[in-house]
C-alpha cells in the first residue's frame, strides 16, 4: 500500500509542491465503494493574495476562506454555473495558495476530472488527509515535466497570463 501524504507535504509553498504532485497518486473512492487510483498528470499554481488571478487576490470571503487555512485542504468553486474546479490548499495558513487540479490519468481538463471523480460543493473543506474519501498518496516519481503558462486567466494581465504556473507530465 502506498503511503498516504500527510500535512507535511502540503504545508508548503505551491511552486515547490506542484513538480513534485505530478506523479502522486489520487485515490478517490465513490459513494457505491468503487476505487478510483490515478496519477495526478497537471496542475496549476495559485499562489497569494498577491498573484491577481488566485481567488484570494481582494481578500477572504465565503468563497475563498479554506484557502486561508491549513495546506491539505479542498477547495471547490463552480464555473460556468455547471463545472466544480477542484484545487488542494498549500502553504502555511494566512497565506491563500492552492493547486488546481487539472488533470489525473488519461483524464484532462478539471471539469472533467470532477465529473469522473464525482466531485461537487460537497468535497468544499474537506481535509486529504483525514478524508476516508479522497486522499493522496506517494506514486511514481516525473522528472520529465513541463511548464507553460495558466489557462483561462486573461483578466490577470502581465505578469500573472505569462507566469509559467502550469505543470504537466510529457509524455
Amino acid at each position: 500500500m502506498k503511503h498516504r501524504l500527510d500535512h507535511t507535504f502540503f504545508d508548503r509553498d505551491a511552486l515547490e509542491i506542484a513538480p513534485e504532485i505530478l506523479g502522486k497518486t489520487l485515490v478517490r473512492i465513490l459513494p457505491d465503494g468503487t476505487r478510483i487510483c490515478l496519477p495526478v498528470t497537471e496542475v496549476e499554481v495559485y499562489r497569494g493574495m498577491e498573484d491577481i488571478a488566485c481567488h484570494a487576490s481582494k481578500g477572504m470571503s465565503e468563497r475563498n476562506r479554506v484557502m486561508f487555512g491549513r495546506g491539505g485542504i479542498i477547495y471547490m468553486y463552480l464555473v460556468y454555473g455547471m463545472h466544480w474546479m477542484f484545487n488542494i490548499v498549500t502553504g502555511e495558513p494566512g497565506h491563500p495558495e492552492a493547486l488546481l487540479i487539472r488533470g489525473v490519468g488519461d483524464i484532462i481538463g478539471p471539469g472533467r476530472v470532477t465529473k469522473q471523480l464525482e466531485m461537487g460543493r460537497d468535497f468544499y473543506g474537506e481535509d486529504m488527509v483525514l478524508s476516508d474519501r479522497i486522499w493522496l498518496a506517494d506514486g511514481q516519481l516525473i522528472i520529465n515535466f513541463r511548464t507553460g503558462p495558466r489557462v483561462g486567466i486573461k483578466y490577470a494581465g502581465e505578469p500573472w497570463v505569462s507566469l509559467p504556473w502550469r505543470y504537466w507530465v510529457e509524455k
